[in-house]
C-alpha cells in the first residue's frame, strides 16, 4: 500500500492532520464506529465477500489502470477496512492517512461495483465506514472539508450571503422577462405546488441555469416557489466526508424549508449528489424511510413536462449529442429511460453511449471526490480513460450530463483526454428547443 513517489500528493488536511493522531485516539475511534455506528451490517459484508475479484470489472480506476487489482473495490477495501479490522485498531497515524487517500479520491461510492458482486456486497458502504472513521480523526481533504464548513456555517457550500442569492435571483428575473412576459422567480410563496432546489454552484458560478429554470418555469405554467433562507442548498458534501451528523443537520435544513413554504412537492436540479442526500441518503440518517416532502429530479421534471405537453418542442438541436447517466439518479434511482425520452425528444441526432442505463461508467468526479480539490485532478482524470474511450466512440460533439459533478468531471476528461467536446445541462437544449407562447412574447 502506498502512493508512488513520483504522484505523491500534498494535502494539509490529511498530513498535516494526522501529526495530531496519537494510537490511543486512533483505536478508540475505530471501536467507537464498529461498536456503535456499523452493527451486523458490516459484519455480514465482511463475512459473506470470497475474495473473487469480479467487482473488478465494474470499476473505473481499476479498468482504467490496467486492472490493478489494487484499484479494484475489494483491493481498496482489503487495503483499508479489512487491515483495521485484521489489527483490532491499533493502526498508526501513516496508515490512517493512506486509508484517507484511498477512500476519499479512488472510490466515488457510485455503487457500480455492488451490481457486479455475486452477492450485492454495498462495496461503497464499506469505503463510506473507511471515510466515517477518517472524518472523526479529522482526516479529510483539505477542500472537500472546507465545503463541509462552509455548508455548516452558511449553510451552503460555497459561502454565498443571503443577500447575494437574493439578489442573483432577482438579476435572473430581469434577464428572463428580456424573453418572456411578466417572467418570475417567485420568493417564499406559500402553498406553491413546488419548491425548487439548487446547488451553491449555481448562484456562484452558473446563475444562466437559474434564468433557464425561470424560463421553463413560467412558460409551462408551474405554480413554483424558491425559499429566500436557508435550506435552498442540498449538495451536502458531508454526506461524502463522513460527517453524519453536519450531514443530517443539512438535509433537515432544506426539508424544514419546504415545510415552512407548505410546498406538496420538490424538484431538485440537475445534481446527483444532492438528490441522492435528499431521497435516500439523507432521510436515513434522520431515522426516515421516505422524504418527508415528496422530491423528483429534474430528468423527471422534465419528461413529464414534455409528456405531459405543458412545453412543445418546436427546434430540436441538430449537432451529433450523447448523454451521462448520472450514478445517483440512474444507477440509484431507475431514471435512464426517462432520460432517454427527454434526450430523444430535443435531440435530432442522439447517440447513446455503451453500456448505459445502471451499466454506465462513473463520470469519476463524484461521491466528493472532484471536491477533494485541484491537487487530486491529475490522479482523477487518469483513473477514468474507460469514460474517455467510452464518449469518444459515440462519435458526439456535445454530451449532455444532467448533474453538476458529472458536468465538471467530464470537463476534465474532455480538456486531458483531447476529445474535442463541449458539455452542456439538458436546461440549456431544453430553453432552445421549446416553443414560447405568443402571449408570453416580449
Amino acid at each position: 500500500m502506498g502512493e508512488p513517489a513520483e504522484n505523491a500528493v500534498v494535502d494539509p488536511g490529511l498530513d498535516e492532520q494526522i501529526k495530531k493522531l496519537t494510537s490511543e485516539k486512533i483505536e478508540g475511534v475505530i471501536t467507537k464506529v464498529l461498536t456503535e455506528e456499523t452493527a451486523a451490517r458490516l459484519d455480514v459484508y465482511m463475512r459473506t465477500c470470497v475474495h473473487c475479484g469480479l467487482c473488478a470489472e465494474a470499476c473505473h480506476y481499476c479498468l482504467s489502470h490496467d486492472k490493478d487489482p489494487r484499484f479494484s473495490p475489494v483491493g481498496k477495501v482489503k487495503q483499508t477496512l479489512w487491515e483495521i479490522l485484521r489489527r483490532k485498531g491499533k493502526v498508526e497515524p501513516e496508515f490512517i492517512r493512506e486509508c484517507a487517500r484511498i477512500a476519499f479520491t479512488e472510490c466515488n461510492v457510485c455503487r457500480r461495483c455492488s451490481m457486479y458482486c455475486p452477492f450485492g456486497i454495498d462495496i461503497a458502504y464499506l469505503l463510506l465506514v473507511v471515510r466515517r472513521i477518517c472524518s472523526l480523526l479529522g482526516v479529510v481533504p483539505q477542500y472537500l472539508q472546507d465545503t463541509v464548513n462552509s455548508h455548516a456555517v452558511t449553510s451552503n457550500q460555497m459561502w454565498v450571503k443571503q443577500d447575494e442569492w437574493i439578489d442573483t435571483l432577482q438579476w435572473q428575473e430581469e434577464d428572463t422577462q428580456d424573453e418572456i412576459k411578466d417572467a418570475r422567480i417567485p420568493l417564499d410563496k406559500e402553498g406553491a405546488e413546488i419548491m425548487y432546489s439548487v446547488i451553491g454552484p449555481e448562484p456562484k458560478f452558473l446563475a444562466q441555469l437559474l434564468g433557464n429554470i425561470a424560463f421553463i418555469m413560467n412558460v409551462a405554467g408551474i405554480d413554483w416557489t424558491m425559499p429566500s433562507f436557508d435550506g435552498w442548498d442540498n449538495s451536502n458534501m458531508a454526506m461524502y466526508s463522513g460527517d453524519c451528523e453536519s450531514r443530517a443537520r443539512i438535509e433537515r435544513t432544506h426539508d424544514e424549508a419546504a415545510f415552512k413554504l407548505k410546498v406538496k412537492k420538490i424538484v431538485m436540479g440537475e445534481c446527483g449528489h444532492a438528490f441522492r442526500g435528499a431521497v435516500y441518503d439523507g432521510p436515513k440518517g434522520l431515522g426516515w424511510k421516505e422524504p418527508p416532502v415528496p422530491l423528483i429530479h429534474a430528468i423527471q421534471f422534465y419528461y413529464e413536462l414534455i409528456r405531459d405537453g405543458k412545453v412543445k418542442i418546436v427546434k430540436k438541436f441538430e449537432g451529433p449529442v450523447t448523454v451521462q447517466d448520472p450514478c445517483n439518479v440512474v444507477r440509484g434511482r431507475g431514471l435512464g429511460k426517462m432520460l432517454r425520452y427527454i434526450m430523444r425528444a430535443v435531440c435530432e441526432d442522439f447517440r447513446d453511449v455503451s453500456p448505459r442505463f445502471e451499466h454506465n461508467y462513473c463520470c469519476g468526479a463524484g461521491g466528493g471526490v472532484i471536491n477533494c480539490g485541484p491537487s487530486w485532478k491529475s490522479a482523477r482524470v487518469k483513473g477514468n480513460s474507460v469514460k474517455a474511450e467510452q464518449l469518444k466512440a459515440t462519435g458526439a460533439k456535445v454530451i449532455i450530463t444532467p448533474c453538476h459533478n458529472c458536468h465538471s468531471g467530464i470537463e476534465d476528461i474532455i480538456n486531458y483526454y483531447k476529445l474535442g467536446m463541449h458539455v452542456k445541462f439538458f436546461s440549456e437544449i431544453l430553453v432552445n428547443a421549446m416553443e414560447i407562447p405568443e402571449e408570453l412574447k416580449v
